[in-house]
């Protein structure tokens, strides 16, 4: 099993979160293109409809964007999100798992995040990932997954 990359990023809630900080955790650390556009407000609020489940395994979800702190403020607020949404402003945690790159969208071609989860054990091993993520059921493939790591 691959370990999850040292990383250390400014959280939502205030802190300052790394792999350190969660050590002994199982937890959930997605990746997303930007705040408050469709595919990634679907599955934000998809992680926030699943946030007492994922609780009652004890996994906390952290969601990791360019985005700076004051656009996760307001993606936050608009839209009633518990969980903490990490910022890599200059990409340096996707860059390590090779979740930044290049895209191409209406013909145009530019640098950004390709939409992936990491599903990391207590000891920092990656127990899963899930890369190229269609939106539709991926929170409930996460949970299934989760399930089978605690049976």
């Amino acid at each position: 099993m691959a370990k999850f990359p040292a990383f250390s990023l400014s959280g939502s809630d205030g802190q300052t979160h790394s792999l350190k900080s969660l050590k002994g955790k199982t937890f959930v650390i997605y990746f997303y293109p930007k705040d408050d556009t469709p595919g990634c407000t679907t599955q934000a609020c998809d992680f926030r409809d699943q946030l007492a489940t994922l609780a009652k395994l004890g996994v906390p979800v952290y969601g990791v964007s360019p985005d700076s702190l004051a656009s996760h403020a307001k993606f936050i607020a608009k839209h009633e999100l518990t969980f903490v949404l990490l910022a890599d402003e200059d990409h340096a945690l996707a860059d390590k798992l090779k979740v930044w790159g290049e895209k191409s969208m209406y013909g145009r071609t530019f640098m950004g995040i390709e939409r992936s989860t990491f599903l990391v054990g207590s000891d920092g091993t990656i127990l899963k990932e899930w890369r190229k993520v269609k939106v539709a059921g991926h929170v409930l493939e996460v949970l299934d997954a989760l399930r089978e790591t605690a049976a």
